[in-house]
């Protein structure tokens, strides 16, 4: 008897501190967010933007614990190009089957699987999905009043995305691109 009523005083306090705990979930803000990328070749580079489809931050209290994030492949904007300058020409290269085959992938996610408190922000390990291909990233993110940002280093190839890539074709000479694409990412929730 006594086991059972020790059991259920546990119990109790377990489920009551839980209780307690103030887990939310923050919606970013698709529309004041901005994903903005950069592809660099051997003789330049070019810069644009990306839209976030949805995404919510998980905080207990005010500590990050989880993140889930849809970007909007559809939506590759080139932005050093003016329209009529090959602006449209890369933008449909970008969607086609030789980069990011938006026809078939419109959507890339990243889900947050471990999220560590450091220096004023947080080291933050995901798992990235791009064209059907989920791969491990991991990046520091710093969060302040209602806006987080990060910078992210993604190499495309590990995605199948080789199309110009010095690491897979040879003598490809000065129409070689960098694996690598970077990301500048601002969330506000």
């Amino acid at each position: 008897m006594k086991t059972a009523v020790k059991s259920i005083l546990i119990l109790a306090v377990a489920v009551g501190a839980t209780a307690f705990t103030n887990n939310t979930m923050k919606k970013i803000s698709v529309s004041e967010s901005t994903i903005e990328w950069t592809g660099k070749k051997v003789l330049g580079s070019h810069t644009g933007t990306i839209n976030l489809k949805e995404g919510s931050l998980e905080m207990e209290g005010s500590t990050l614990t989880g993140g889930m994030f849809v970007v909007d492949m559809t939506s590759i904007n080139v932005t050093d190009l003016k329209a009529g300058e090959g602006k449209e020409k890369l933008e449909g290269h970008l969607k086609s089957e030789d980069f990011f085959g938006t026809d078939n992938h419109p959507t890339a996610t990243l889900v947050f699987t471990s999220v560590k408190a450091m220096n004023g922000g947080y080291k933050v390990t995901g798992n990235m999905t791009i064209k059907e291909t989920t791969e491990p990233i991991t990046f520091d993110l710093k969060m302040e009043d209602n806006q987080a940002t990060t910078s992210l280093k993604i190499d495309r190839t590990k995605y199948g995305v080789r199309y110009g890539s010095g690491s897979f074709f040879d003598n490809l000479g000065d129409n070689t691109i960098s694996d690598n694409f970077d990301l500048n990412v601002t969330l506000k929730f």
